[in-house]
């Protein structure tokens, strides 16, 4: 039997729009998936235990030279996300000048609101990271960040914080919109199943185009899992971009740079997207 293609999903909503009509069985060969975390998913892909996954745009940009992106797959926002929110006891501009907690399932996120705190507001906060319970959270610290879903949650039973969206921080600092996640596939996979990463990219390409043709069904899922109202996630999910076009890679990289200067990242990262024409060299 032949060795299957190891896929990872993220574990939150917000890339749905991409898997809704995504069905690995119907692959002409065969894929395993794990669903997880983006921080467990951006360990297993750095580790070479999955072939392809949307990671954290952070874990690409740390060993850039050994993968690449699929093609017009992002989770990116021209402006506010709605799920990278940071949550604190007095204004943000004060807040992060103190004591911030970090959540532990991310690394674009984190890296983000290093960036907007030190080099956007010129603060030297202290950084904890937590578990993504917010009030747990900011019983120690002035303010927490927390992305995905457990934000979501967060901000639907919140009225004691002020909550600043880093989304919205980043277009207003920048100009530029922001690329969270990208589907990753490791060069090594990809000079090895070049056929089989072709059948994957065009199946992605055709969930999106259909989830994103009509999102009632996608928000109806998440309205039946997660609660809220149909209106929350219909906007939610209309609001997200799920391309990787010249603009969201400008942003991307903008991001790099910026990580880049801070010594967040330990190299250059050149973005190298995967095409039916790519030749492949791999470091063996």
């Amino acid at each position: 039997m032949k060795e299957p293609l190891r896929l990872g999903r993220i574990l939150y909503t917000n890339v749905w729009p991409v898997y809704h009509y995504f069905d690995p069985s119907s692959l002409s060969f065969p894929a395993t998936t794990r669903v997880e975390l983006p921080a467990v998913l951006n360990r297993l892909l750095l580790e070479g235990e999955l072939d392809m996954s949307p990671v954290s745009s952070f874990a690409y940009g740390t060993a850039a030279d050994q993968f690449m992106l699929l093609p017009n797959l992002s989770v990116s926002a021209d402006g506010p996300v709605k799920s990278i929110l940071c949550f604190s006891k007095k204004p943000f501009a004060e807040a992060i000048q103190g004591r911030i907690a970090l959540t532990n399932t991310s690394a674009t996120s984190i890296n983000l609101l290093k960036i907007i705190a030190e080099k956007a507001y010129g603060a030297k906060p202290e950084y904890v990271t937590c578990e993504p319970d917010l009030e747990q959270m900011l019983e120690h610290a002035d303010a927490a960040l927390l992305i995905g879903d457990h934000a979501i949650r967060a901000d639907w039973s919140n009225a004691a914080y002020t909550v600043t969206d880093l989304g919205a921080e980043w277009k207003n600092w920048t100009g530029k919109s922001m690329t969270f996640a990208v589907w990753t596939v490791s060069k090594q996979a990809a000079a090895r199943h070049p056929d089989r990463i072709g059948e994957l990219a065009a199946a992605l390409a055709a969930s999106k185009r259909r989830g994103l043709e009509d999102l009632t069904p996608v928000a109806r899922q998440a309205q039946a899992e997660l609660g809220g109202e149909l209106a929350y996630w219909l906007g939610y999910f209309e609001n997200l971009n799920y391309d990787l076009t010249a603009e969201r890679l400008d942003g991307l990289e903008l991001y790099f740079r910026y990580a880049r200067e801070m010594g967040l990242l330990p190299q250059e990262a050149g973005i190298e997207i995967w095409t039916d024409n790519t030749e492949i060299r791999v470091n063996e």
